[in-house]
């Protein structure tokens, strides 16, 4: 089965990329079955899905018959670029995780991928199937976790900067909007000469979240962006905090990861699934902590999906895993494990996510924080097959002033020539 639009694609990504990216643990081919019935299956994710190897050892342990390789790309860049270098070729793992903001790309391969089974599509929340839900209605992701988002600070660098260090006390400083966050920044930058948040680009990215269609117009998915005053707005307003409040720390790169732990910087914005980013790369820190609260009023920020790609060797086998890994009882241990909040109706409910506190932020209650987080939730951004390369020519643009190689304007012009192109 080959998808149309993929063969369209075949020559672009082709140019596009010459390389193929090797994920940890094998080279990220599928699993295999032996002739006594053994089979091994390889799970492909990214970042921290809370797939720990003591998690997916329950499986293997009810499952005797079944080996589980996991491999983990670095950044969801990545994991994206090897998915579509091979969707419908080979070489892809018999599970794939895919990331939100690149899910209209993936639905155009929709045919690509073994759908999930029908009695299964009333256990997520109804935002979460209808994106993943074909034009033929199948739906083609295993949903994770979603991103509610609070607002992850060092409670010891606020206390050197006089300011209260309570989480209760946190959040009603920084009720309000974005002006009421960065007005708080500059205090904290005037007390201790030092960055208030961690880049323009993690911070644009939370702003642009609260946008209902920043990018293409969600009727004839004509690309919008460059005309939208709420983007240039919140373009305009993050680089001007960044000129004195950022650390200039691009996300994922080894100097933010490093600012984790160094106290480069003193808050940043948190979706559930950054927890574990932020624990497991400072593992000695005791000054983290997350306060309920995000500028403008709430903000969902990422969730993911599992796939199974169609022409795997071990299709079924894979679908059980992936129905596995988001049932309710695993994604509340993923979440305990790395903060990925669920989507899971059931787990939503469930006593131990609603009790559930992290001893590394200082024994706050994220369960709760992040349950409360989700229902604050208002807008859910429209993303259309662009959404992914006009927000990343963006990320791009936000570092390039950051990092001081163009000026603000000419960063916006490179940009707005780049999503013109698209069109």
């Amino acid at each position: 089965m080959k998808s149309r639009a993929l063969r369209r694609a075949a020559l672009v990504a082709a140019v596009a990329s010459t390389s193929a990216l090797v994920l940890a643990g094998c080279s990220g081919g599928g699993g295999t079955a032996s002739a006594d019935g053994e089979v091994t299956l390889t799970v492909a994710t990214f970042n921290d899905f809370g797939y720990t190897d003591a998690l997916l050892q329950e499986y293997m342990d009810a499952h005797p018959n079944v080996k589980i390789v996991h491999n983990k790309a670095a950044t969801s860049n990545e994991a994206r670029e090897n998915y579509f270098q091979k969707l419908g070729k080979t070489g892809l793992a018999d599970i794939e995780a895919i990331e939100v903001d690149w899910l209209p790309e993936v639905m155009q391969y929709a045919d690509l991928l073994a759908p999930v089974p029908d009695d299964l599509k009333s256990r997520w929340l109804d935002y979460k199937v209808t994106a993943a839900t074909s034009p033929e209605g199948n739906l083609i992701g295993y949903g994770t976790d979603i991103g509610p988002e609070g607002v992850c600070y060092r409670s010891d660098l606020f206390a050197a900067a006089g300011l209260p260090t309570d989480r209760a006390e946190v959040a009603k400083l920084l009720e309000g909007d974005w002006s009421t966050y960065f007005a708080l920044g500059d205090k904290y930058v005037a007390a201790t000469g030092k960055a208030f948040f961690d880049s323009a680009g993690g911070t644009y990215q939370g702003a642009i979240n609260q946008v209902e269609a920043a990018y293409e117009n969600p009727d004839s998915g004509e690309i919008t962006a460059t005309q939208n005053p709420e983007v240039k707005k919140i373009y305009d307003e993050v680089l001007a905090a960044s000129a004195t409040q950022s650390a200039h720390l691009g996300q994922w790169s080894d100097d933010w990861f490093a600012g984790l732990s160094n106290g480069a910087f003193a808050t940043m914005l948190c979706p559930g699934w950054m927890l574990g980013v932020i624990s497991g790369n400072a593992p000695d820190v005791t000054g983290w902590d997350i306060a309920n609260v995000f500028p403008g009023g709430a903000g969902n920020w990422g969730g993911s999906y599992l796939t199974v790609p169609a022409n795997g060797k071990n299709v079924e086998a894979a679908q059980e895993l992936a129905d596995w890994l988001t049932s309710p009882e695993t994604q509340v241990k993923a979440f305990e494990s790395a903060g990925t909040f669920p989507s899971q109706t059931d787990a939503l409910k469930a006593e131990s996510l609603l009790g559930n506190t992290n001893e590394y932020f200082n024994n706050a209650p994220v369960g709760e924080i992040l349950s409360e987080r989700a229902q604050a939730v208002k807008v859910s951004p429209y993303k259309g097959k662009f959404y992914f390369q006009i927000n990343d020519a963006m990320q791009k643009a936000l570092t390039r002033v950051e990092d001081g190689t163009q000026s603000a304007t000419d960063s916006w012009k490179q940009w707005a020539a780049e999503v013109d192109a698209l069109s």
